[in-house]
């Protein structure tokens, strides 16, 4: 039905508001030239592999296992990009150059997966390739690394130099595994890099596959399903992480460890993520239909990729709050984005309704939409549900026939104007048959329907009804007599000299602008003074219909679908593209401003978008001279597309604001203590706030304990600390906020507010708590900033970290022991306790030369650790809580998540023992 409805609907446009004047420049060649033979790469048949695993002892997203079948051949790389490889790129300028390399023939590391794709890029320009990645603009760290690409998106039709899928990589190391004699691991590798090859070549001529450096795979980490894909190339995006997929071993990991199933590290690995152990090797070829697979076990052969990143939208909206709802043409369904929750993905609401017009409530919880469309008469039913990814609450309207749904607040009444038909409004007769109407709708619920006039005016009602307009072949207006509106006394006209229009849409922001698409007539000539293409321009024009200016569409493409998009103040039209084929490939938005085209989505088929923007509260009650938040910087702790570790910091300054009067325990530290130590559990006098985080070093609690926690928490009586020594080797430049906080509006606001020591303004609090999020981290509000994880077992001990740093870099232990030490004497002369808690490990590590997880010679532990135990003789305010006790513990195996983190009943022992501890304190 969808597909004849298709067909009919295309042929109907074809003749009625045809595209075809149109050409492109974006078009791919039909015939492409073959690769040669790639020096440096071995061409892989296509195949049948495995991934995941149904062994419990694998991550959830490793399981279970799903068959997949490539039906293509396509090339890889021997080996890793070597720093030799990448340097000569570099140096003709094609790529930033970053680091130094003690040999060419090392792999590259230390890489993002945004330098990767773009060396890539590099490579395929360098030899005369079309390339596999687009984007806008590029951004990078102070060391050079790629840390985004604005407008980014994968070609998998390109023939170019990419990275390989984890399908790919999976089906070139599956032949000939062997990390035992084929690796450089952690018995062989003295838990450094080598050059590559040096290990040997496996039986299908491969190097390092198991193991020199971890390698980036193209793939977002989507779920896998208990079924057989073909061409499988991953999730369609990144969901509410952005998480990417890393393959095979590294030089510190046991060779028995190394496996074909694991595709993560030890933090969630995102697109901007780093580290010495993190390099790639490249493939090139085209994917012949391929096939993404979504977390609800669906396949997409087709996928949206948002383009826009919320800063770049925010730009020219000014707020991170905005929803971009639109209809995807091949499935007919209802997707949107939510630029104010994290990371870009596209959300699909799958239904067997037609939806046509979505318009988003003026609170952005709901969506309204139709089943038919402008300029296609007959009856079309509108519903209502809610903007969630089950589309919840829906209701239909009980009317014989509503179409383009528009919603508005009237006299403090949320209602929704709708017409009867939408048809061909070029017949006088026909058009005032049909009647504009009106319907509120409260609490889930639709009120009584009450006609407004005579005439389908569903381009808008202006917000003091003395303008209506619409556009289905002639742009028609109705407008009120002097002291009138337009229910009670008024008239119409046919504006732009009655030559055919379409898509006609009022602007919401007291301006009474009318944009709206033509056909290339004599009016639009005359006005832009240039011959142009049908729908190649949008067109503006003031309330009494007279022309104010036209905004150009991109060179190849044409508009449609064209919608105002306003806060009530700044205004911007969003709208579709239209392609030489007549494909609406892509939504854009239009800044009427400076005529600048922004691309926001990218796809197959998409059409009506509408992109709801949080509209601009006055309040004149405000005196001039009182001081007033920046609403561009205060409590922005979080910018979406970045990364995990910055929005679980948002949520926990969110906590802090909120409750800093009422708290008198902190914990601050690592992932140990974020895991670690329940809020909730502490006896109710302990009112406890968990400050802790991912990747959170000592030097990284120290900033927030220096600046948010001992100037504002004024109750303050005991800090809980992770003393996490075998990752001492961390130095003030690692720490994640001391590197990057400025790159974030809120921290930066709050440097330069000198982090409000004087006086917190009113308003942070509910600045922060209406920041950008991700919906996945919002528990962290109800659990004191506890986040839960669920047991898997201690594991095996894996040592990350060659276990003798501390001989050769005794500076970097006793910069942190220090640090921890003027923490201590800080709270001493401010009488509050500090509890330093060694979490506990894998017990087996009694059975290695290591510590733990990240080294430290066993036999030189048990002296580090009496040195901070004495540290209560001269600083009797500190308490070292030694829980892993050189791994004599009780933290069962059903008590840890992996080898150096608690689960949920470990946590609960931990924060028991805790809270013991702390009632025996003054």
């Amino acid at each position: 039905m969808k597909i004849w409805l298709f067909l009919l609907i295309t042929s109907i446009l074809w003749g009625a508001c045809s595209n075809s004047s149109s050409s492109s420049n974006d078009i791919v060649p039909d015939v492409e030239p073959e690769p040669e033979i790639m020096e440096g790469m071995q061409v892989i048949k296509g195949g049948d592999l495995v991934l995941g695993s149904n062994e419990s002892s694998f991550r959830a997203a490793e399981r279970p296992v799903m068959k997949v079948h490539l039906d293509y051949e396509f090339y890889l790389d021997v080996h890793e990009v070597t720093c030799g490889s990448y340097r000569i790129l570099a140096k003709k300028g094609k790529v930033k150059d970053f680091g130094e390399c003690a040999n060419d023939d090392l792999p590259l590391a230390n890489v993002t997966y945004f330098d990767a794709v773009l060396y890539a890029n590099a490579k395929s320009v360098e030899l005369n390739y079309d390339t596999a990645y687009t984007y806008t603009k590029a951004t990078y760290d102070t060391e050079g690394h790629c840390t985004n690409l604005e407008g980014f998106a994968f070609h998998p039709e390109a023939d170019a130099f990419r990275l390989p899928t984890e399908a790919e990589w999976v089906l070139a190391s599956s032949r000939s595994w062997n990390p035992k004699e084929k690796s450089w691991n952690s018995e062989n590798s003295e838990f450094h890099a080598h050059p590559v090859c040096t290990a040997g070549k496996d039986a299908q001529g491969f190097c390092d596959l198991a193991g020199n450096v971890k390698e980036w795979v193209n793939d977002w980490a989507g779920t896998f399903r208990d079924t057989t894909v073909t061409n499988y190339v991953g999730a369609p995006d990144g969901g509410a992480v952005g998480e990417r997929v890393l393959k095979g071993g590294y030089y510190s990991d046991r060779a028995s460890e190394i496996n074909l199933v694991s595709r993560g590290d030890d933090y969630t690995v995102e697109s901007s993520s780093h580290a010495e152990r993190i390099g790639f090797r490249l493939a090139f070829g085209k994917i012949p239909s391929p096939t993404w697979l979504d977390d609800n076990g669906k396949v997409q052969q087709s996928i949206v990729s948002p383009l826009a990143s919320a800063a770049a939208l925010k730009a020219h909206t000014g707020t991170y709050n905005m929803i971009l709802a639109f209809r995807n043409d091949i499935s007919g369904n209802l997707a949107y984005i939510n630029y104010n929750d994290g990371t870009l993905s596209v959300t699909e609401i799958e239904d067997t309704l037609e939806v046509y017009h979505p318009d988003i409530s003026p609170d952005g919880k709901h969506v309204a939409f139709c089943t038919r469309f402008e300029g296609i008469a007959g009856e079309s039913r509108l519903y209502i549900r809610d903007l969630n990814a089950n589309g919840s609450n829906l209701v239909k309207l009980d009317v014989p026939s509503a179409a383009i749904p528009r919603w508005r607040v009237v006299n403090g009444d949320t209602v929704i104007v709708y017409v009867t038909d939408a048809g061909n409004n070029k017949d006088e007769t026909a058009f005032t048959a049909t009647s504009t109407w009106q319907v509120k709708f409260a609490n889930g619920k639709f009120g009584v329907p009450e006609k407004l006039f005579d005439g389908a005016y569903h381009g808008g009602i202006s917000e003091d009804n003395k303008l209506a307009v619409t556009g289905a072949r002639l742009l028609r207006a109705l407008f009120a007599d002097s002291g009138s509106d337009i229910t009670q006394k008024s008239n119409s006209a046919i504006w732009y000299n009655n030559e055919q229009a379409c898509n006609a849409s009022l602007a919401q922001d007291g301006s009474k602008r009318t944009a709206f698409l033509d056909f290339a007539g004599e009016t639009g000539t005359a006005f832009v003074g240039t011959p142009y293409a049908t729908h190649e321009r949008i067109f503006i024009a003031d309330s009494n219909g007279k022309l104010l200016q036209s905004v150009k569409s991109p060179d190849g493409y044409t508009f449609d679908h064209s919608e105002w998009a306003t806060d009530g103040e700044r205004s911007n039209i969003v709208a579709t593209l239209v392609n030489i084929n007549g494909a609406h490939t892509k939504i854009v938005l239009a800044n009427p401003t400076d005529n600048s085209i922004l691309e926001l989505a990218e796809g197959d088929e998409l059409w009506h978008p509408n992109l709801w923007v949080k509209k601009v509260i006055k309040n004149d009650s405000v005196p001039k001279d009182t001081f007033q938040l920046n609403p561009d910087s205060a409590g922005i702790y979080f910018v979406p597309g970045t990364s995990e570790i910055a929005v679980k910091w948002r949520y926990k300054i969110d906590l802090l604001w909120h409750q800093y009067d009422s708290l008198n325990t902190v914990i601050l530290g690592s992932s140990r203590a974020l895991h670690g130590v329940i809020p909730s559990l502490f006896d109710q006098k302990f009112k406890a706030l968990n400050m802790a985080n991912s990747n959170s070093m000592l030097y990284c609690a120290n900033f927030i304990f220096e600046n948010y926690v001992l100037p504002h928490v004024s109750h303050l009586k005991y800090i809980v600390i992770s003393v996490d020594m075998d990752i001492w080797f961390n130095t003030a430049p690692n720490s994640f906020l001391l590197n990057n906080h400025r790159n974030y509006p809120g921290f930066a606001y709050d440097e330069d507010h000198n982090y409000w020591k004087d006086a917190i303004p009113s308003k942070l609090a509910e600045y922060t708590r209406k920041s950008p999020g991700y919906s996945k981290f919002e528990p962290l509000l109800n659990t004191m900033g506890y986040e839960q994880l669920e047991a898997a077992g201690w594991g095996e001990p894996k040592v990350w970290t060659d276990s003798l740093w501390p001989n050769r870099f005794p500076n970097l232990y006793y910069d942190n022991f220090n640090l921890l030490k003027t923490i201590i004497e800080e709270c001493e002369a401010r009488e509050i306790y500090v509890i330093g808690v060694i979490f506990p490990q894998n017990p087996a590590y009694k059975n290695t030369g290591a510590l733990g997880f990240h080294g430290i010679q066993r036999s030189k532990a048990p002296a580090l650790i009496k040195e901070l135990a004495d540290l209560h003789d001269e600083h009797p305010n500190f308490v070292l809580m030694d829980e892993n006790k050189m791994g004599e513990h009780d933290y069962t195996d059903d008590m840890a998540f992996d080898c150096n983190h608690l689960a949920h009943e470990g946590a609960i022992q931990m924060t028991k023992r805790l809270d013991s501890l702390l009632q025996t304190l003054p």
